[in-house]
């Protein structure tokens, strides 16, 4: 492949990574608990765990699961709860021991959670007991045997320990009632770890670490399988990206998008675990006005989130009153970063918000905007030290500079496969190791990469290819919009035409109005034919919008 993107590498960023033989999260783990003892690792509604405190306590855990639960390497574990000091103890605790961890959004229904449990074949869970009467009405369907339950304040301090958790259940009343005879408490269970020796596991950089679960937003649900060489290949590329700019030991990082998932876990949880950076947790960002009092606690050098969360920040009359003196990195991905959310938060904190772009399935991180850009590019970057990106035609042949079409890319973080879907495997792990994203994008002749939008999102005008991140995009540049979401919707005349979904930040906007704004930059075929007002819209648990369900609905 023509490399051209290599010669707009920053300064210092190397063109390829180097891994060696023991390329494994479990040496990650105990380098970072080694070197940075004593530095603040974890933060949480006001308490913070040391990295020589999370060591300790995952050890133990780790011992449980070995001598007590009977886990294995390769058995599977599954995690099922919200940003929590619990969640690295439980996650390295695993990692420590060679099993392969589940992440399980604590939001699913008692039908996704099943088909979740069943397909990894998990055989032990922990569980935020908010969520465990879910787990209650499907147990007996699944493999598991052994049940681990947490309350939301365990690993804080007495007495607000007990308070916090007599609130959460006393007060709100937000545990619902549930019986699961033989579940273990988890600190307990650390507790009884302390008195085991904890077995240390030879784990291989080809063995899987995660079985890491797609949305399922079409379709079942799908584990990518991502080894232990493919998560430490992405921390060292993202490393090398950062340079110079991030310093070991120094960083503090807002991680407001939940761990369980992909983008929060490696470029939060684990890539500044290898920097010794304090992971500051947000367990429920959607109260915005919590979360904006949260940082001003906090002298945050970096934050990460999708163009969802971003904007509601924003929104929030707090947010602006901010210290973002220390702020040096904003970096979002998951959904495209808008134009106008880009500049609105610069105006703000005075630092860009660079955009990436990445997959479950390539562990996550393929490609990012380079640190040194000031302004908002539109562009997706470029592709990671090691990575390779091509944009294919429909026969799997590379078109030209600046045409249309699907992203594919080659790289040591792309996954080793679905877990037991080989079917579905081969449709996107092409011959060569390039993996078909179902993206659609162009590249410039500088190896700028833009994309253009997910292929089962694009809508066909009379024949025109019309992307909804485009649409969306002019829309919110709005002032009285908050938030858009276009969709294809049937048309007998011309096949389907954009609908577009609107949260107003004003109430008196119009219908009339937002069609005029949008025929001010788009073409005829693509000015929204319908409009219809929300409250809100549709979203994952991470923020992307759910177009399927406003199609469908």
């Amino acid at each position: 492949m023509d490399k051209i993107w290599l010669k707009q590498y920053p300064p210092g960023v190397p063109p390829e990574i180097e891994l060696g033989p023991d390329a494994t999260l479990q040496k990650v783990i105990n380098e970072s608990f080694n070197e940075f003892r004593n530095l603040p690792a974890f933060s949480n509604m006001g308490k913070t765990l040391t990295f020589a405190e999370i060591d300790q306590s995952s050890r133990y855990f780790a011992a449980w699961l070995q001598k007590v639960a009977g886990l294995k390497a390769g058995d599977r574990l599954a995690i099922m709860m919200p940003n929590l000091l619990q969640y690295p103890v439980v996650l390295y605790g695993a990692l420590r021991s060679g099993i392969v961890v589940v992440n399980v959004n604590p939001l699913y229904t008692a039908r996704e959670l099943e088909h979740q449990l069943k397909d990894s074949g998990a055989t032990a869970i922990v569980i935020l007991d908010n969520f465990a009467h879910t787990l209650e009405k499907v147990i007996e369907k699944t493999p598991i045997k052994t049940v681990v339950t947490t309350r939301i304040g365990d690993m804080l301090s007495p007495p607000k320990r007990q308070l916090v958790n007599f609130v959460i259940k006393r007060v709100k009343k937000m545990v619902p009632a549930y019986s699961l005879p033989g579940a273990h408490d988890l600190r307990r269970a650390i507790g009884a770890g302390k008195w085991q020796i904890l077995d240390e596991v030879e784990v291989s950089p080809d063995d899987t670490a995660f079985l890491q679960y797609t949305g399922g937003t079409t379709g079942v649900s799908k584990g990518a399988e991502l080894t232990h060489r493919n998560m430490v290949a992405n921390l060292e590329q993202v490393k090398a990206w950062f340079g110079t700019k991030t310093i070991v030991g120094g960083e503090v990082v807002i991680t407001a998008l939940p761990l369980y998932h992909i983008f929060s876990l490696t470029c939060n949880c684990l890539q500044f675990l290898k920097l010794g950076g304090l992971n500051v947790l947000i367990t429920n960002p959607r109260d915005m006005p919590a979360f904006c009092k949260e940082l001003g606690k906090h002298k945050f050098t970096v934050i990460t989130g999708v163009n969802t969360l971003f904007n509601g920040l924003l929104h929030c009359p707090s947010f602006a009153k901010l210290d973002f003196s220390s702020l040096k990195l904003a970096l979002g991905g998951g959904m495209a970063v808008q134009r106008a959310v880009a500049e609105h938060w610069k105006r703000v904190t005075g630092v860009p918000l660079l955009e990436g772009f990445g997959l479950t399935e390539t562990s996550p991180v393929a490609t990012v905007n380079p640190l040194d850009n000031t302004d908002y590019t539109g562009s997706i970057g470029l592709p990671l030290p090691s990575t390779e990106l091509s944009i294919r035609d429909e026969e799997g042949n590379e078109v030209p500079s600046g045409n249309v079409g699907e992203i594919w890319i080659r790289g040591p973080q792309v996954m080793k496969g679905y877990w037991n879907r080989p079917d579905e495997t081969v449709k996107v792990l092409m011959p060569g190791g390039w993996l078909k994203t179902g993206d659609m994008g162009e590249m410039d002749e500088d190896g700028y990469t833009r994309i253009v939008d997910r292929k089962k999102d694009m809508i066909l005008v009379s024949g025109f290819n019309v992307y909804p991140n485009e649409i969306e995009s002019v829309a919110v540049e709005h002032p009285g919009i908050l938030e858009a979401a276009a969709v294809g919707v049937p048309d007998e005349n011309s096949g389907e035409v954009v609908k577009l979904f609107v949260v107003r930040n004003d109430p008196s906007l119009t219908v009339e109005q937002v069609v005029a704004h949008c025929r001010e930059s788009l073409t005829g075929y693509k000015v929204p034919k319908h409009v219809e007002f929300r409250d809100e819209l549709p979203k994952t648990n991470v923020g992307k919008i759910l177009r399927r369900a406003l199609r469908d609905g």
